[in-house]
């Protein structure tokens, strides 16, 4: 376990900003600089890196502002990448490495905020805290935001946190169709299928085979959907995207969305609202998926142990035994045994969206994007704000970068951020955030 865990030197030399620059040209060069920077230094398992930052308000009375972010990253492998994964690229419009979305974005946006009040000699009312954390893309290897929750809650206690989470949506024809708010999100468990047999020579072989009765079990989990459900989050999501699927045209997927709201029950319309769109069917139910196989010893032997990796994002309110279990009713095989390696942290209750945190969010959306709604979701993906919510720190997802329906290809091979968005998302959390920390 490292402890990773220390001041972040570009932040510590906020002082140096003696007099206040315009932020023109030069204010976003120096992003561009900061967000090269974090983008270019490599924060996958191997190499992480956190740093915390305090800027303190008028009013100490008052509890702070955290804004969160990861700085950890998913591995890249150069050879499958079209480019550098570890040198950001600009072309054709947008920004392309490894963390130029996840998270790096909004940690430099974070970073960026503070230098530029402090190079406006603003003192907020309420203290602002940056956290830059590690450990959100895998499970217990870095002192993150879990180790901060439960050691140094002290350092990262707040009124509320802004984190990652949720970010604009587009469409196909690169239309904003609306600005999302993470309104809490699924909790993600993995579990191990794994078949034990004696093996043998592939010259004689048997029905009992460890590799057989392994794929028939997954096969059989592939086939099983969860029944769907609803929180305040996911519900007014589909609320407000049955109207603007309703004013595209779409009044099939409109109707069909406005049936299972009314009627949870409606089997036929979740089918028709599920199959459309992979994030919709995300966001309704559990979900579990095999990721991973690991089988046989030689090529010319009977397979002694078969295992496989099932990854499920569970729906608030459900217990990872309650999934266990439907998993081993699924596989319908004794001879596959069912773990839990790892538990990632702590389930968490959705935080509420209070007026406080909508109202600001809705006006400069208003401002910026005319007629573009803001929507709250339930996020089918897990953040760092599990922990915080966790330990009474409500924690929204707040991201107003836009994406078409790859998002970006988060995770996946060339990931990249349009630039103009990017601007923008920055521009629209550095007066977000100034709103924030005027409230009492």
């Amino acid at each position: 376990m490292k402890l990773l865990f220390a001041v972040a030197a570009a932040i510590a030399s906020l002082s140096a900003f003696a007099v206040p620059p315009q932020d023109t040209q030069a204010g976003e060069q120096r992003f561009r600089e900061l967000y090269k920077e974090l983008v270019e230094t490599n924060t996958t398992l191997s190499a992480g890196s956190c740093t915390l930052a305090i800027y303190p308000g008028r009013d100490l009375k008052l509890k702070a502002i955290l804004l969160l972010a990861h700085i950890d990253v998913v591995e890249a492998k150069r050879e499958d990448w079209t480019r550098d994964p570890f040198k950001l690229v600009e072309e054709n419009g947008s920004f392309y490495a490894r963390g130029a979305s996840d998270d790096k974005a909004e940690a430099a946006i974070w970073v960026d905020t503070l230098i530029r009040y402090r190079s406006e000699n603003y003192r907020p009312r309420r203290t602002l805290k940056v956290a830059l954390t590690c450990g959100e893309e895998t499970a217990g290897a870095f002192n993150g935001a879990d180790w901060l929750t439960r050691n140094r809650r002290e350092l990262i206690d707040a009124a509320f946190a802004l984190n990652e989470g949720a970010a604009g949506e587009l469409d196909t024809s690169g239309h904003r169709i609306a600005l999302e708010v993470e309104a809490g999100e699924k909790f993600p468990q993995n579990y191990r299928l794994e078949v034990t047999n004696k093996g043998g020579h592939s010259s004689r072989p048997v029905k009992d085979n460890a590799i057989y009765h392994l794929a028939a079990a997954v096969t059989r989990i592939s086939a099983y959907e969860f029944p769907a459900q609803f929180t305040d989050g996911n519900r007014a999501y589909f609320t407000g995207m049955a109207k603007i699927q309703a004013a595209k045209g779409e009044t099939e997927v409109a109707n069909a969305m406005n049936a299972f709201l009314k009627n949870p029950g409606d089997t036929q319309a979740l089918a028709l609202v599920s199959a459309k769109d992979p994030s919709w069917n995300a966001t309704l139910r559990t979900t579990c998926v095999a990721t991973m196989l690991d089988a046989g010893h030689a090529t010319n032997a009977l397979p002694q142990r078969a295992r496989a990796n099932i990854n499920c994002r569970i729906f608030p309110g459900v217990s990872t035994e309650t999934v266990r279990a439907k998993l081993e009713e699924l596989a319908a095989d004794p001879a596959v045994k069912i773990s839990s390696p790892e538990t990632r942290g702590p389930t968490s209750s959705p935080p509420p969206l209070t007026p406080e945190v909508m109202a600001p969010i809705e006006k400069l959306t208003a401002e910026f994007w005319p007629g573009v709604p803001v929507l709250p979701i339930l996020q089918a993906g897990a953040t760092d704000g599990e922990f915080t919510n966790a330990v009474g720190i409500p924690t929204f997802g707040v991201e107003p970068v836009f994406f078409g329906p790859d998002l970006g290809n988060i995770h996946g091979l060339n990931e990249y951020v349009g630039v103009k968005s990017l601007l923008e998302g920055r521009e629209f959390l550095y007066r977000l955030v100034k709103i924030y920390a005027e409230q009492k």
